[in-house]
């Protein structure tokens, strides 16, 4: 397993601590907002696959240019890359796919295959996922009336399939 994948399985625990203390908070007599922690949940998760992602690329480039670095063309390749990973925010599957092979010219995406996924709907689902954490985000439940955003089956679901995510990217061999 790559550090990268190492430091996911450590980040990830943040998304299913907030989970548990969902469960145990949903049927508390105190007056407080599980609600909140669901919505966290998966800004947690995805924050951890977003690291995950920016930290396997970093550990594959620095193999890359191993043998440049500190070259003129190693500073200008490691200036860019540093520009690039600052840009590289919300982890849909396009902008995955297109980082991976602007540098090394492999489609990451094409190894999203596991259990029930295939690369294609592993990145619809990833895409979902994004985009409903950019909603979890930035958009609190005020009305009682409304369904929440983010149901407890949902978030266990998103953190098992990012857990598979990973998982499935680790066994993509980029740079030997």
């Amino acid at each position: 397993m790559t550090k990268a994948g190492k430091l996911f399985e450590l980040s990830i625990k943040d998304a299913e601590g907030l989970l548990s203390r969902f469960d145990s908070e949903k049927n508390s007599e105190i007056e407080q907002n599980p609600e909140a922690l669901k919505r966290a949940g998966i800004v947690m998760a995805l924050a951890a696959w977003e690291t995950y992602v920016k930290d396997r690329f970093k550990e594959e480039i620095k193999v890359w240019l191993i043998n440049i670095n500190g070259s003129p063309l190693g500073n200008f390749v490691q200036r860019r890359v540093d520009e690039d990973l600052k840009r590289f925010f919300n982890p849909n599957s396009a902008r995955i796919k297109l980082l991976f092979r602007s540098y090394f010219e492999v489609d990451i995406t094409s190894s999203w295959k596991w259990d029930n996924y295939h690369p294609p709907q592993a990145r619809q689902a990833l895409n979902e996922l994004i985009s409903k954490r950019g909603d979890a985000a930035h958009q609190a439940n005020t009305d009682p009336e409304k369904p929440h955003l983010i149901k407890r089956d949902e978030l266990e679901k998103a953190i098992r399939f990012i857990k598979g995510l990973v998982l499935a990217t680790e066994k993509f061999s980029i740079t030997k």
